[in-house]
C-alpha cells in the first residue's frame, strides 16, 4: 500500500528514507512529509501495532523487494534422489550417473540411496563400492557431505554441488551462440 491508500490507518510508525525513525505520526502528517520530500509513503509492516510505513521512492522499493525475492529463490536447493541397488546393471548405473550429473549441474543436492533386499544386506560393501564409484565419477561437479551411511536396509550418500565460478556465463554464452546462428540463416 502506498500514499492515499494508507489513510484508513489513523497513525503510522514512520521511517524516513535514511532509515531513521520519525516516531508515531498521524497518517496525513506522514503523507505530507513524504510529498514535501518528493517521495512515497509505503507500508512495510501492516501487522505491527501501529503499522510501519517508510518514506521511499516506490519504484526503487519495489525493485529492491523483487531483487531480494529472486536472490532467496536462487539460494534454495532441492534435494534430488537417485535409487540404485547393489546388483545394478552397468547401463542402469550409467543412467543414474547421468541423472546425478544433470542434477548437480542444475545446482541441486543429490541423495543417492542403495537399497538392500533380502540377503544382500550380508554384503554392504558391494553397495558402498557403487556409491563411492558414483561419488568419484561426479567429483568434478559435487562433493559428498560425508561417507556412505547404512540406515536399516538403505545406504545413503548425499552429494552437494561445488560452487560454480563463471558457470552462468557459459549458459549465457551458449544462448548468445544460438541467437547468432539464427540471425545468420
Amino acid at each position: 500500500m502506498i500514499n492515499r491508500r494508507l489513510l484508513k490507518y489513523e497513525q503510522l510508525r514512520v521511517i524516513d528514507s535514511e532509515g531513521t525513525q520519525l516516531g508515531i505520526l498521524d497518517t496525513r502528517d506522514a503523507l505530507s512529509r513524504a510529498e514535501a520530500v518528493g517521495l512515497d509513503l509505503v507500508l512495510v509492516a501492516p501487522n505491527a501495532d501501529p503499522p510501519v510505513a517508510k518514506i521511499v521512492d516506490h519504484g526503487k522499493y519495489k525493485y529492491e523487494q523483487d531483487k531480494l525475492k529472486k536472490d532467496q529463490k536462487r539460494k534454495t536447493q532441492e534435494v534430488k534422489g537417485i535409487k540404485i541397488s547393489p546388483v545394478i546393471a552397468e547401463n542402469d548405473l550409467m543412467t543414474a550417473l547421468r541423472k546425478g550429473r544433470k542434477f548437480l549441474e542444475e545446482g541441486d543436492k543429490v541423495r543417492v540411496v542403495c537399497r538392500f533386499r533380502q540377503r544382500q544386506l550380508a554384503h554392504p560393501q558391494i553397495g558402498e563400492e557403487k556409491l563411492l564409484w558414483l561419488a568419484k565419477e561426479l567429483e568434478d561437479l559435487g562433493k559428498p557431505d560425508r561417507a556412505p551411511v547404512l540406515n536399516g536396509r538403505e545406504m545413503v550418500i548425499v552429494l552437494s554441488p561445488k560452487p560454480q565460478t563463471g558457470g552462468s556465463k557459459n549458459k549465457n554464452a551458449k544462448a548468445e551462440d544460438t541467437q547468432d546462428s539464427s540471425e545468420e540463416v
